[in-house]
């Protein structure tokens, strides 16, 4: 029968301390991508809600319509869409089912969000990989009202499939490591606003 020493038995492994306090880089490096992040997807809304504004207004002008102004509101929602899906997965604050946090079971709860967030992580990959891939060959090609090359139209949405990519990763480590955190409706409403107000 081995005897352990007071507090060594609880004491966090490296991946624990790494996962729960990162280094001062790394804490920045994620605090500057989500800035990015969330700073062009507020972009894109506004540009969706003035580009929507204009095509409406235009109805009633007497002068011809601008064809790129429902182009590019096409292009920002999707741009939106993707760009922030990093941040959401970090913030857990993306779209799920969350009957599985309400099974008794803690164990079974943690096996499933590592899966999911693999899962995530995995889909991630393939359309960073297709995104790239979009991005090389497109470029010849552009849009029928900006005349942008579709390769712009495409890196902006690698952007948000690498983040998500990497995200999902961690996600899946931290579930793994530290286990799911508790929630409950109130901290899932928190988080969405805190989302929305950061």
């Amino acid at each position: 029968m081995t005897q352990t020493t007071p507090g060594t038995a609880d004491r966090p492994g490296p991946v624990a301390r790494f996962l729960e306090q990162p280094p001062r880089w790394v804490a920045a490096l994620t605090k500057v991508a989500t800035f990015v992040e969330m700073t062009l997807g507020a972009v894109f809304v506004l540009l969706i809600f003035v580009l929507v504004l204009l095509q409406a207004g235009q109805r009633y002008l007497p002068i011809e319509g601008w064809a790129w102004t429902g182009e590019l509101a096409r292009f920002s929602l999707v741009w939106l869409t993707f760009v922030v899906a990093g941040v959401l997965v970090t913030r857990d604050a993306h779209v799920s089912i969350e009957m599985v946090d309400a099974i008794p079971n803690k164990m079974l709860v943690r096996v499933v969000r590592v899966i999911s967030a693999v899962i995530v992580s995995a889909v991630g990959v393939g359309l960073t990989a297709a995104c790239w891939d979009l991005v090389q060959t497109q470029g010849i090609i552009t849009s029928p009202a900006l005349r942008m090359p579709m390769s712009w139209f495409y890196a902006i949405s690698l952007i948000g499939f690498v983040s998500t990519t990497i995200r999902a990763a961690v996600a899946a480590v931290r579930f793994a490591v530290l286990g799911v955190p508790e929630r409950n409706v109130e901290d899932a409403f928190a988080a969405a606003t805190r989302v929305a107000v950061e």
